[in-house]
Parts: C-alpha cells; structure tokens; sequence
C-alpha cells in the first residue's frame, strides 16, 4: 500500500476548521449526568482462576442510561497497594473477548479494565453487551456507524461514549486500583472512544490514543473507500436529502471537537498508509487536543501502526510521567 494522504509536513501541519455544535458542551453535559444519575455500584465477580499468576473479574457496570455493561478487570496476582489501570477500549466489531487476550498490561505491573462494546463482539472477538436504544434507531446501513444517526439524541455512539466515561468510574471503584493513575487507551475505534473518554471525564491521568476512528468525518469519507467509513457513504447515498441531518449529528461526536477539551497526557500513533483511518483524520484530532501530547509517525505502517512496537513506546511515555515504574 503506497502512500497517499498528504505528505508528512503537510499532516504535521493539518489543522482544519471544526465544525462544533453551539450546545455541545450542554448536550454531553445533560447526558453523562442523566445516567450518572441511574448508576449503581459496580459488581466484581472473581473468573477464570485457572490464571494463578492474575486476579481476574468478571465485571457488570451502570453504562448509558444505566443499562449493564460488561467487562473485565485483570490484575496482577503479585502487586503491594494500589496500582495504575489501563482502561481499554476495543476496535470496531470486537468484543471484550477473554482475559487471555489482555495479559500485557498487566505483565507490566498495571491492571487492565476492558469495556465491552455494546452490541459488537462478532466480528473478530465475542461481545456480552446487547444495545439497549431506548429511543428507537431509524434507518440504518448494515453495521454500527450509522445506527440512530438522524438525531444526536438516538445516535449509538451517544450510548458508547457514555459507557466508556463511566467505565473510568467503575475501574475506580475497585480497591486496588490507584485512582490517580487511571490511563484511557485503545486502537482504531478504540481510539476513537478513548479521546472521546480522555474529554469527557477530565479526570483520567493519560490517553493512549492509537490509530482514532470516528475523527474528521467528511474528509474520511472522501478518501477512503474502506469500512466503516463506507457505512457513511453508503447510507448518504440512499438518504440522499439528509446530508445535513447525518454531519449536524456526527459534529457532536468527531474527535476534531473532543479533542480541545482534552487536556491531559496523550500520545497519539499513525500509519501513513492507512486507508481505514486516513493519516490527515488523525492528525485532524491530535493538531487540535489541548493537552500535552507527542505522535509516533510508522512511516510504512498502514492500521496496524506501530503494533507491539508502539506497546514499547506506550510504556516508556508512561513512566516518563510516573505513572509505570521507570
């Protein structure tokens, strides 16, 4: 796959105009407190024992409008006091699969929270987490990006993002868990919901933002023909009179508009032959986060990026902010 995005000195450089919604700080506001409000205290059922060297739960938590959501919480079985989490978000169509699939960070003395992604977990990894739209979903092209995409107020990704702050809030209640150093992390749409989670919650230590979806939406679509994004293409072509409709609702959940409202630690990751997340869509988000932040560039990477590589990278930025041991 050859390159074919902007060269390097012009992506350093992009930073498009956003296109921000007069009531978006309003609309995420009335949202997280409304199902702050249906919380309940999370459950932490002890699983899979058979991983001796680990302290794994099976976890229920209060998501969006507090419905149940999913995930796991691993921990190192040898560990003195509170120790960091990395909360995990997953790629598109995955779900929280098993522990056996998230024994990295926990090899490195951290433990891992991952959230299910509410009705996904089929494509590549299985998912425990229904989609519950109260409000009904409309039309929708086959797949998760278009789903409720008419209204701000229906649209799936209102319900993940949501999830995901309060997926932080779950991680902290924990007892061992070092509520200081609490880490956002994903890849791909992963990454898309850890920007997402890294505004929103403003409480969270640093974000590990690898490879974002759901980021600069109409130039996506633009250059790439690949999926998801040719979910949004595909269904602009069938509701060919609700263009304005689909990019009013999407302007409240573009990383390009949650970006400046992250203000801690981040480091970001690209490929510059990525076709499923154009180059230029991420460095839309990370031109414009607001918090202290570097970019590793994989010059001849397309979505894999930096892969275990960048796992490396991830843990040494960790622990030049004290957060992992040095």
């Amino acid at each position: 796959m050859a390159v074919f995005d902007l060269p390097l000195d012009e992506l350093i450089a992009y930073r498009p105009e956003r296109n921000e919604p007069p009531d978006f700080d309003a609309f995420w506001g009335d949202t997280l407190a409304g199902s702050r409000a249906a919380r309940f205290p999370s459950d932490f059922r002890p699983s899979h024992a058979e991983l001796r060297a680990l302290d794994v739960f099976d976890v229920t938590f209060a998501g969006y409008a507090g419905q149940p959501v999913r995930a796991w919480l691993i921990l190192p079985k040898a560990r003195s006091g509170q120790i960091p989490v990395v909360v995990t978000y997953i790629g598109y169509g995955g779900g929280r699969g098993l522990p056996t699939d998230w024994l990295t960070w926990p090899a490195a003395g951290c433990a891992c929270f991952v959230m299910d992604t509410r009705g996904q977990g089929s494509a590549w990894a299985t998912g425990d987490t229904p989609d519950v739209a109260p409000d009904g979903g409309g039309p929708q092209y086959p797949g998760f990006l278009t789903r409720g995409i008419l209204e701000p107020g229906t649209y799936y990704y209102r319900r993940v993002f949501t999830d995901a702050v309060l997926a932080l809030a779950a991680a902290r209640e924990h007892e061992s868990i070092d509520r200081r150093r609490v880490i956002v992390a994903g890849g791909s749409q992963g990454g898309g919901i850890a920007l997402a989670a890294a505004a929103l919650d403003g409480a969270a230590a640093a974000a590990l933002v690898d490879v974002p979806f759901l980021c600069h939406f109409r130039r996506a679509i633009d250059l790439t023909d690949e999926h998801p994004y040719a979910e949004l293409r595909h269904f602009l072509s069938i509701h060919r009179s609700r263009a304005d409709d689909v990019f009013r609702t999407l302007a409240y959940f573009d990383g390009c508009n949650l970006a400046p409202r992250a203000r801690i630690p981040a480091l970001f990751s690209v490929g510059l032959m990525d076709r499923i997340c154009p180059p230029s869509t991420v460095f839309a988000a990370y031109n414009h986060y607001a918090g202290p932040k570097q970019i590793r560039v994989w010059p001849f990477n397309e979505h894999e990026a930096g892969k275990a590589q960048h796992v490396v990278e991830q843990m040494r930025f960790l622990a030049e902010l004290g957060i992992l041991p040095a």
